[in-house]
């Protein structure tokens, strides 16, 4: 941007040349008035008149000496709106995600206290899931720009619950040293007989019936359409989650009633170390991984943190695990009930994952719902077959019927047929 001055320079100085080179010559420099009173009438040194016009003579100064007050107030300007753009646009994404996420929450906790008043038993999740992919649909028909503007209104919370989402099937498994008291080691032997060979029978069938229908309906293989994934954890999410588990940790030993009960102050240390393990198994190798599963270290990780709390305390691993991480009390929550409230909330998210894969569950919908349909009985009823056959447990059976079903719907099927999800937990 050219300086406003250097310009007028350029206009006088291609308006009145004479005048400037007479200006220069000619004038008259005097010093000022000596110490005696008398005025040194000595003539100054007479400066050579440059050939080198003023303009340029100007511009060669450089344009941070002839407008460097006006860059650095502008800079100052763009440096505090930017600022500024930076907090409202953090503090408007914070606000966004706690507004998209605290409807999917309330949506599933007023769809659980409709059903158990109404004593219908069909998972509540699942009915909200079928209504919202409904609704999205419906409105993909009618209005397109409603049902795009609606799922990116709640894409942060959908992308909230796509990070964490095995912390809400740990709490479960954290709490598996104590279940797995209760079964004796033949029943045991018998569970992993039936997973094993059942596993391998289901993915069979499951497979040969997608083929055989893609060949009878002959549609061509198109590419899913791209998701968006959650960004990766930074060191300062450890460090802060780390200060949260010492200070909690600390105050949960010193004080063991500091939030009311003994599961409110154990909450933040047991919830932070779950965290802390999905965080380190998360950023281990590929190789290791397959060893040390994320959702493995969560569970190891927080009962690393149940054990050292029971011993340093002296009450013990059952108490803590037993009575203070899963209470399964909603006046008195632990670590783990916080976690598992998720549940119903990640169910409903499916109705937004499948919206997004509208075209490819259409185009492929004969493959999918066939195969899965088939595949689901067939594991439903083997399951069931296999284990009278080998004289298991009949709670045990009800326990690891849905083996084949993702851990947030299959919960909520064993609670139907009324067996234990810890069992589930142990045998998946």
């Amino acid at each position: 941007m050219a300086c406003p001055f250097a310009s007028a320079l350029h206009i006088s100085n291609l308006s009145f040349p004479t005048l400037k080179g007479s200006f220069l010559s000619n004038h008259p420099k005097t010093s000022p008035v000596a110490f005696n009173g008398v005025r040194d009438l000595r003539r100054l040194p007479v400066f050579k008149k440059s050939d080198t016009p003023i303009q340029a003579r100007f511009l060669q100064m450089g344009f941070h000496e002839t407008c460097s007050p006006r860059q650095i107030s502008a800079k100052s300007t763009n440096a505090g709106s930017g600022s500024t753009s930076t907090v409202s646009q953090t503090v408007f994404g914070i606000l966004h995600l706690v507004i998209s996420l605290g409807i999917i929450v309330a949506t599933d906790k007023f769809l659980k206290m409709a059903f158990v008043a109404a004593a219908i038993k069909f998972p509540s999740a699942l009915f909200g899931m079928f209504c919202i992919f409904t609704i999205l649909m419906v409105l993909d028909s009618t209005i397109p720009a409603a049902a795009t503007t609606l799922t990116n209104f709640f894409q942060p919370a959908l992308l909230f619950i796509q990070r964490w989402l095995p912390l809400f099937y740990v709490p479960s498994l954290v709490v598996l040293p104590l279940s797995i008291r209760d079964i004796p080691p033949t029943s045991g032997l018998k569970i992993c007989f039936i997973m094993v060979v059942g596993w391998l029978a289901s993915l069979c069938v499951a497979g040969f019936t997608a083929i055989a229908v893609r060949n009878m309906v002959k549609v061509e293989m198109i590419d899913a359409e791209p998701m968006a994934k959650p960004s990766p954890f930074v060191p300062t999410e450890v460090w802060s989650w780390s200060g949260v588990f010492l200070f909690s940790f600390a105050t949960a030993l010193l004080y063991p009633t500091a939030l009311g009960t003994t599961a409110r102050t154990c909450l933040p240390f047991l919830l932070s170390s779950t965290v802390l393990g999905y965080m380190v198994g998360s950023g281990l190798p590929s190789g290791l991984k397959k060893v040390f599963h994320p959702i493995i270290c969560c569970a190891l990780s927080a009962d690393l943190a149940a054990l050292a709390f029971g011993y340093l305390s002296q009450s013990g691993l059952d108490p803590v695990l037993g009575s203070n991480y899963l209470t399964k009390v909603s006046s008195n929550p632990g670590a783990g009930d916080v976690l598992m409230g998720f549940l119903g909330s990640v169910i409903l998210s499916f109705a937004f994952s499948m919206f997004k894969q509208r075209k490819l569950v259409k185009r492929h919908a004969a493959e999918i719902f066939t195969s899965v349909i088939v595949s689901t009985l067939f594991s439903l009823y083997s399951t069931a077959l296999i284990g009278r056959l080998v004289g298991l447990e009949p709670t045990l059976t009800v326990s690891i019927l849905p083996r084949c079903i993702t851990v947030a719907l299959a919960l909520s099927i064993v609670s139907l047929f009324e067996g234990k999800t810890i069992y589930y937990v142990l045998c998946t």
